[in-house]
């Protein structure tokens, strides 16, 4: 199901909504779009209330057909609805919510209060209907075969497939949780009620990656995370792809982005792996958060030891009420 869960979809964007259809339908998905997901609507800088769309969420984590939620673009709304998610239904359903920016604030407060495995992931705008349409035909393949073995595979699906992008800005391995999401949403979210437990954190894989604003900025977050003890309890960092930091590298004698980390962290003994391709650079690599994950940064790689989907869960699991007759492929709707 593709649906609004945070910013509006402006008509201009459309066609990254139809194109992320045909990406999903050449997977063997069933895609339809949620009643929201509607070019043109809007409230504010939002697709609807937050109430509404809260409901709109709610309806679908109780549909049995519908086995995975993949939201059509980030945005500044989630803070809104957190205290409005129905937390049982995701407890008695588990399904698969894919997205990145704002959508960060679900994937960590649904795995903090019911162990949900979100995706950090690309969604309609830009991500599949736009990053994954002007990459080279080779990865869009990779990606393809990736993110549908990510979604039905009861199996783990192992490394990720690696890039000469992937730096390793300190040497060591790691194997903990994948916890993480878009630096300032992180952050944020400690500081409410919804925070997720400092326990969570204990030998996890911190991931994040930001977009926008100054590289003091990201600077400041990591010093939010080591003051909330965050950096204290990880094993291992992954950091992806900066997109439009201002001041990074600069000739004025700014820092890069690796430097600004390796200063946060200071003597602490922590495997750094930078600049993979997950986030608002895109298109992604998709970061499960809560999978079970090992990390080399001298060998460059990050694998998933654990399936992300089980059994009854699995996407490719028939619905309560399955469809027949042409058309009917996997269970994503």
């Amino acid at each position: 199901m593709l649906a609004s869960l945070s910013g509006p979809l402006p008509a201009a964007y459309e066609r990254n909504v139809e194109e992320t259809v045909v990406v999903l339908e050449r997977m063997g998905f069933r895609v339809r779009r949620a009643p929201l997901l509607e070019a043109g609507r809007r409230r504010w800088w939002s697709a609807a209330t937050p109430a509404e769309i809260a409901a709109e969420l709610n309806g679908l984590l109780r549909d049995p057909e519908v086995r995975a939620i993949i939201a059509s673009d980030g945005g500044q709304t989630a803070f809104g609805y957190l205290d409005l998610i129905d937390i049982d239904a995701i407890r008695a359903d588990p399904k698969p919510i894919l997205g990145y920016s704002d959508i960060s604030l679900l994937h960590l407060v649904l795995y903090a209060r019911a162990g949900l495995v979100g995706f950090h992931a690309d969604m309609a705008v830009p991500g599949f209907g736009g990053h994954w349409q002007t990459a080279p035909a080779a990865r869009r393949a990779q990606l393809e075969r990736l993110y549908a073995r990510l979604l039905t595979d009861t199996e783990a699906i192992g490394p990720l497939p690696a890039s000469p992008s992937w730096e390793c800005w300190r040497p060591g391995r790691a194997e903990g949780r994948l916890i993480g999401g878009v630096i300032n949403r992180i952050a944020l979210v400690q500081a409410t009620r919804f925070a997720v437990p400092l326990e969570r954190f204990d030998g996890a894989v911190l991931f994040w990656e930001e977009m926008g604003g100054q590289a003091s900025y990201v600077w400041s977050y990591l010093q939010v995370l080591r003051h909330c003890g965050i950096l204290d309890r990880i094993s291992g960092m992954v950091v992806g792809v900066p997109r439009e930091i201002a001041g990074l590298g600069s000739p004025e004698g700014s820092p890069t982005l690796s430097e600004i980390v390796l200063d946060v962290l200071g003597e602490r003994d922590i495997p750094v792996l930078g600049n993979v391709e997950f986030g608002h650079a895109g298109p992604n690599l998709p970061m499960p958060v809560g999978l079970r994950v090992g990390l080399d940064t001298r060998q460059r790689t990050l694998s998933l030891l654990e399936p992300a989907v089980r059994g009854p869960h699995a996407v490719t699991e028939p619905p309560a009420r399955a469809p027949s007759g042409p058309g009917a492929g996997r269970g994503l709707t």
